[in-house]
């Protein structure tokens, strides 16, 4: 199996570019929950030592070896990383593209902090940003953007990974409140189980009343 790779974080590097950023985002196609996204920045001396450590698109892996790839990447000395996280009321009210855009907006945000924080500098600015999709951010940051960069870049497939493990597990709290419709299992997504569900229950507090699935059942 062919993993992501630094390539295009090396093309950066050289160019002078030190700060690059690999972003992705956790549920947009839900019909419930939140959507996040993670921002990852590795050191450019980083190098694989760690076998465990083969990132990918978060899709494309289980559940626990998310939750392990999860572990190392956030408790690694070498990478730096931020979560952005969008409610579902805000998404109902700007839309799940604008809602995604702020998301990785917050992630950089969030990440610029810790390395204000913890590198004790004054400057806590992102130097490049890779996005993955056709997504550009109004932000005065060089970007690229990279269809299924998920799949290509290491630190969009970290980014993926930590973001949907994020979201996975505000949907299992959210489960703990709204036993009836399963979010346990399918963490907000349209099912047959969620839709069942939703048919028999009607929409909560949490599902996106904009969606077409909620929205014909909130008459």
């Amino acid at each position: 199996m062919k993993y992501p790779n630094f390539s295009e974080e090396k093309k950066l590097w050289r160019k002078g570019f030190k700060r690059v950023v690999g972003l992705d985002e956790a549920g947009r196609g839900p019909l419930a929950g939140p959507v996040l996204a993670g921002a990852v920045m590795v050191n450019s001396k980083f190098r694989i030592k760690n076998s465990k450590l083969k990132v990918n698109d978060s899709k494309k892996l289980s559940e626990k070896k998310r939750r392990e790839l999860y572990k190392i990447l956030v408790n690694h000395s070498q990478i730096e990383w931020g979560i952005g996280r969008v409610s579902e009321r805000v998404i109902d009210r700007i839309n799940i593209l604008e809602a995604t855009k702020l998301a990785m907006k917050r992630a950089i945000k969030n990440l610029g902090k810790k390395l204000k924080k913890k590198q004790q500098k004054k400057s806590d600015s992102v130097g490049f940003l890779i996005l993955d999709g056709r997504i550009k951010l109004d932000l005065d940051i060089p970007q690229k953007s990279i269809i299924k960069a998920d799949n290509k870049v290491f630190s969009c497939a970290a980014a993926s990974i930590i973001a949907k493990v994020s979201r996975d597990r505000i949907m299992q709290r959210w489960d703990k409140k709204y036993v009836r419709y399963g979010f346990l299992k399918h963490k907000g997504y349209a099912t047959k189980l969620h839709l069942k569900m939703l048919k028999k229950y009607k929409p909560c507090n949490i599902h996106r009343k904009s969606f077409k699935p909620v929205q014909r059942l909130l008459h």
